[in-house]
């Protein structure tokens, strides 16, 4: 199920899902997941947004990633992938998208459970 969600303090529909769904994911403030990653981007020299960034973060709390099949008729969509993991607290991409689902749930400004996940990462 689509829970409609905007952590942004302003209550911005800005291009920050990447913040957003951390911030979630974690249960910290977006301002803390923001300049976390910008930290974290500043050390590696890239943006707080790519995806290189936030797994190194991610992988720092102990998450995990996992990938999914790109390629239909094996890919499942976010919801399908909901269906699938009832249970624990995920980030997933989708390749332009990141959005967090916990306990079967998807967090974001708008329903994006038709996208197709190609990676995931299990916070919790």
């Amino acid at each position: 199920m689509w829970v409609r969600c905007n952590p942004n303090p302003l209550g911005k529909q800005t291009g920050d899902c990447v913040i957003r769904a951390i911030a979630i994911a974690t249960d910290r403030s977006w301002r803390e997941a923001y300049w976390d990653l910008c930290r974290m981007g500043s050390i590696q020299g890239d943006l707080p947004n790519s995806d290189a960034v936030w797994g190194l973060y991610l992988r720092e709390q102990g998450a995990k990633q996992f990938l999914l099949p790109e390629s239909c008729p094996a890919c499942i969509t976010v919801r399908a992938f909901c269906d699938r993991y009832p249970e624990g607290v995920y980030v997933i991409g989708t390749g332009d998208h990141a959005v967090c689902v916990i306990d079967g749930d998807h967090y974001d400004l708008f329903d994006s459970g038709g996208m197709t996940p190609t990676f995931f990462w299990r916070v919790k």
